[in-house]
């Protein structure tokens, strides 16, 4: 495997008597997609500023590009926050290409390269509007436009897809796919399960600065592989009184999914269907979507020890 762009080793970070982060280790490689999980307040914000040399740990070690991080990485990395900020009063264009000429490309490049790319992403018509006449989707697509200008070797993006619709949400998707193809290591912060098990290579998941999850999407689901239930029959029981194995009841497309209690298993649940009368005509184990591991970790499931 090549190096990692980034490798974070045992990394606290204290603000007065509060630890926002606490003895945090994970890395990230080139051409791999990162999925940055965790509550809002979890150290995941925290954790981006350190990489990016905003702020300093108190203890551990960050290396960015085989290097503690710094001033001199800057062309190399692209960081999209969460709180966009393009200037306001300032035509597309003209930002994008000033933003450009500020990682190291040729004004005339970066314009260049500009226009393609708002082309690309159909906002051509929009280049020489001003950042506050656009509307929240055309600036978010701008603001990434921005950051991926100079072709960065890492990309950190923080909640990319919120609050955009399906449309433009799969053409910011493509983007960051793009990237990935492209070579450049991506740590993307993101609330959306769907997004992350699409689009992830590997997830990191904490909670109040600690890492609760690390690993693939498939050895994260697989540590859970007994965790769900798939049932669809007859009298099938659509809550989760009465049933000691269940801990908590969805229907999906006719069917009912039942997710199973920590220390309990699916032959189960099996058993107390059929003693409630239910007639069953399928049954399959699967393993739990993200979101439910995502919330049956926070909740302390020690099945996350498997992937910890």
């Amino acid at each position: 495997m090549t190096a990692p762009a980034v490798d974070v080793r045992e990394v606290w970070k204290r603000y007065g008597d509060t630890d926002v982060v606490i003895d945090l280790s994970f890395d990230v490689h080139p051409g791999e997609v990162l999925g940055f999980l965790g509550p809002n307040g979890s150290g995941k914000t925290t954790t981006m500023r350190m990489i990016l040399d905003i702020v300093r740990p108190n203890q551990g070690h960050i290396e960015v590009f085989g290097d503690p991080p710094g001033v001199e990485h800057q062309t190399r990395v692209g960081y999209l926050p969460e709180d966009r900020g393009l200037y306001r009063d300032v035509k597309i264009i003209d930002t994008l290409t000033y933003f450009g000429a500020l990682r190291g490309m040729s004004r005339k490049e970066a314009h260049d390269k500009a226009m393609a790319l708002l082309t690309e992403m159909e906002l051509a018509d929009a280049a020489e509007k001003k950042a506050g006449e656009l509307s929240r989707g055309m600036h978010q697509k701008a603001q990434l436009i921005a950051t991926i200008l100079n072709d960065p070797d890492l990309l950190i993006i923080d909640e990319p897809f919120q609050g955009l619709d399906p449309v433009n949400a799969d053409m910011l998707k493509g983007v960051v796919r793009a990237e990935k193809d492209r070579g450049a290591a991506v740590i993307m912060s993101t609330h959306d399960m769907g997004d992350a098990q699409t689009l992830c290579d590997r997830i990191l998941l904490i909670n109040h600065g600690k890492r609760l999850l690390y690993g693939t999407v498939d050895q994260v689901r697989d540590a859970f592989s007994d965790g769900a239930v798939e049932v669809s029959g007859t009298d099938i029981p659509r809550s989760a009184e009465g049933l000691q194995s269940v801990t908590d009841i969805n229907e999906v497309d006719g069917a009912v999914r039942y997710l199973i209690v920590e220390g309990a298993t699916p032959q189960d649940l099996f058993r107390e269907l059929a003693s409630s009368g239910a007639e069953v005509d399928h049954f399959a184990v699967q393993a739990p979507s993200l979101d439910e591991i995502f919330i049956r970790t926070v909740a302390g499931d020690p099945r996350a020890e498997a992937v910890r």
